[in-house]
């Protein structure tokens, strides 16, 4: 079900504006994002507020999937609900596995995809190592992948804390990584996707203000 547009447009500016304010929050765009090319956005995970981030600064509607713990707060259910939230279980395989095959489809229909390839909350705010998922899901729809790295979110909002303090907060977007016919089409396309990515992820941490 998508979410009510108008709802939607004021949950993510009051997001916006508040982070702006809130946290200095800024973002950076390595390369302009062509308004017709839909993505797979792949960002790291230190924090709670990571999937609000995002769906503040992305210029188009979101979806992904958040552990179903993050509804149990009224507030921060409702709002990334908005933002395109579809709740699912980490404990349940199948679960996880649907959600794959549902992001599949909404793709494939015409919305953008937002995942946190890591699989978790980094604990320590660095850098984990990457789940294959994406590269599934970009191997099936022969999708563009757009590298994401949130600075800040961890000493804002760590795993824990109940509130959000006023850390400074950076959002990067990197470049898209396109992938010929070949590599989505063969046996080594998984693995050759996840270097990719993953380099381009540690780069993004290595270099984001």
């Amino acid at each position: 079900m998508r979410p009510n547009p108008w709802f939607y447009w004021l949950v993510r500016n009051t997001f916006r504006i508040a982070l702006r304010i809130y946290n200095r929050c800024s973002v950076n765009w390595i390369e302009e994002l062509d308004p017709d090319d839909r993505m797979i956005v792949a960002c790291n995970h230190a924090s709670n507020l990571d999937p609000v981030v995002i769906g503040a600064f992305f210029p188009r509607r979101l979806r992904y999937f958040a552990k179903e713990e993050l509804f149990r707060s009224w507030f921060l259910g409702s709002a990334i609900r908005a933002l395109g939230a579809v709740p699912v279980s980490r404990a349940d395989n199948a679960s996880a596995a649907g959600a794959l095959k549902g992001f599949m489809k909404l793709y494939r229909e015409g919305s953008d995809v937002l995942i946190f390839p890591e699989g978790g909350r980094s604990l320590d705010g660095q850098l984990q190592p990457l789940e294959g998922g994406v590269a599934l899901i970009a191997m099936r729809e022969r999708a563009p992948i757009l590298p994401t790295y949130i600075r800040g979110s961890f000493d804002a909002m760590p795993p824990g804390l109940h509130f959000i303090r006023p850390a400074k907060i950076t959002v990067t977007f990197g470049r898209p990584l396109r992938f010929p016919p070949e590599v989505y089409g063969s046996r080594d396309g998984r693995t050759v996707i996840m270097e990719e990515l993953t380099a381009a992820m540690r780069s993004l941490e290595s270099s984001a203000p």
